[in-house]
């Protein structure tokens, strides 16, 4: 980078680069709050069985079992700041270009908000409850039929059709708007309702997201807005004029915040991967012998398992490790397994 340039003559207007609010925010749940603490824990009932009514006996509507619940431990990470000065002489020089509100808020868009987002459709990518492979590449003629096995795997899990966002990249939207169905069925909303919203699919909002923001060999997501958050707990900036040690300008900022998938509604998070060769790869299914051996044909991953009924990839019980010390009749194991660089197996179990 270079110093400050001073010019015979500077112009009033400033070129800046092209920004983008963010594209995550107001499509997913704002259900939880992080006031005041940094972990958030939510407990979701277990629900039992239901039994034929027996009409003698003492207990004629089955035995009774303790509703247990599962607990998912939210923990924020993310917590970026910049701060940058500008000198009174050096503004002065150039024509006063450099107004601190102005270059505060031009931070915010070119940097704070791109990284948020990025982060935001990593995770996302990483937490799928439903994550595919496919090593054929998207066309005009098959992107519909693509999206569509994401909202049947969603119509067959419950998830609500209202509240859903089909979020895609640039290359693959280019491919959507030329199909003969997204034609047909295409409408423009009120373009206030989400920022970044290019038109409407199958009932879901469609999302156009620029490469920048977009994790690597992903085709495209659908993502219902209750199945995940974005907690943004500390937004601030400051600004300082002619703090002590400087003549000028103070620009500070800090975002605090993180991504998460809920558990229980992680079937709300359907993510397609681009699997061709050297590209995307996702983990295989670890497999739990009957030793308590867990062993996965991914090498150099990690796995995480319980054995509590609850989805390793969520539960704050999960442990890490290829071998279960839990072993006895009737423990049933879930384990799957991750690496970095990868996306995320799909969950295995095993009951011994």
């Amino acid at each position: 980078m270079s110093a400050i340039n001073l010019h015979s003559k500077y112009a009033k207007e400033i070129q800046t680069k092209y920004t983008t609010d963010s594209l995550v925010n107001g499509c997913l749940s704002n259900d939880y709050s992080f006031s005041g603490v940094k972990t958030v824990r939510i407990s979701t009932p277990v629900t039992v069985p239901m039994t034929d009514y027996t009409r003698s006996g003492n207990s004629r509507y089955g035995t009774p079992t303790e509703m247990e619940d599962i607990v998912q431990e939210l923990t924020l990470t993310q917590d970026k700041s910049f701060t940058l000065t500008i000198d009174k002489g050096n503004n002065e020089d150039q024509n006063g270009i450099k107004a601190a509100g102005k270059m505060l808020s031009l931070q915010i868009s070119e940097k704070a908000i791109p990284l948020m987002d990025k982060y935001s459709f990593h995770r996302l990518s990483q937490l799928g409850g439903k994550i595919v492979g496919d090593e054929n590449a998207i066309t005009k003629s098959n992107v519909c039929e693509r999206i569509t096995r994401g909202t049947t795997h969603m119509d067959d899990c419950e998830v609500p059709s209202f509240g859903r966002t089909l979020f895609v990249p640039s290359d693959v939207y280019a491919k959507l708007r030329l199909s003969e169905e997204f034609k047909s069925c295409d409408r423009l909303m009120d373009k206030s309702l989400t920022k970044g919203q290019v038109g409407t699919y199958d009932n879901m909002r469609v999302v156009k997201v620029p490469a920048s923001r977009w994790p690597a060999n992903v085709n495209f997501m659908i993502v219902h807005k209750r199945a995940a958050c974005a907690p943004v707990k500390l937004n601030d900036t400051k600004f300082h004029k002619d703090p002590p040690g400087i003549s000028g300008a103070l620009l500070e900022g800090r975002q605090y915040y993180d991504l998460f998938v809920f558990g229980a509604k992680c079937d709300g998070v359907y993510v397609e991967v681009n699997t061709a060769a050297g590209k995307g790869t996702i983990c295989e299914m670890p497999i739990a012998s009957a030793n308590g051996e867990i062993t996965c044909d991914t090498a150099g991953v990690t796995i995480k398992y319980t054995t509590d009924g609850t989805d390793p990839r969520y539960s704050s019980t999960a442990k890490i490790g290829d071998y279960v010390e839990e072993l006895g009749s009737g423990v049933t194991v879930s384990a799957y397994a991750y690496k970095e660089g990868f996306f995320p197996s799909a969950v295995s179990t095993y009951t011994f």
